[in-house]
């Protein structure tokens, strides 16, 4: 599957956490809900994955976790807030950056229309 079919499978799980649930819960809620469905489609989904962050040759014991990876290709940051802010995107772009991967989806479900709430990052 291309990263384009891939993306567009993510995006209609989305639509139907979004169309069953609404708009307002907590992260965590979508986050479950979204795993769920996905693998329901037939997707495999590695959540809360630890992301290490190399520095000049040393991999630092701090690690981050990204919400959630797609077959290993697509990764797929969730929000839950009144508000975007810039930086939402710029820690996607990083977690791109560091696991070598292209593509990505930043997802805010507190929005009256999730099709403005999904944002797609490209490294």
């Amino acid at each position: 599957m291309t990263e384009n079919e891939l993306t567009y499978q993510i995006r209609g799980a989305i639509f139907d956490v979004y169309n069953t649930l609404g708009p307002g819960l907590l992260e965590s809620v979508y986050e479950e809900a979204l795993c769920f469905e996905l693998q329901q489609r037939g997707l495999q989904v590695a959540r809360q994955l630890e992301v290490p962050i190399n520095y000049k040759g040393n991999v630092l014991k701090t690690a981050l976790r990204l919400d959630l990876l797609i077959e290993n290709t697509i990764i797929v940051e969730l929000k839950s807030v009144e508000e975007m802010k810039p930086v939402f995107a710029k820690q996607l772009l990083t977690y791109l950056r560091l696991l070598d991967k292209h593509v990505g989806l930043l997802v805010n479900f507190t929005t009256d229309n999730i099709r403005e709430g999904i944002i797609r990052i490209a490294n």
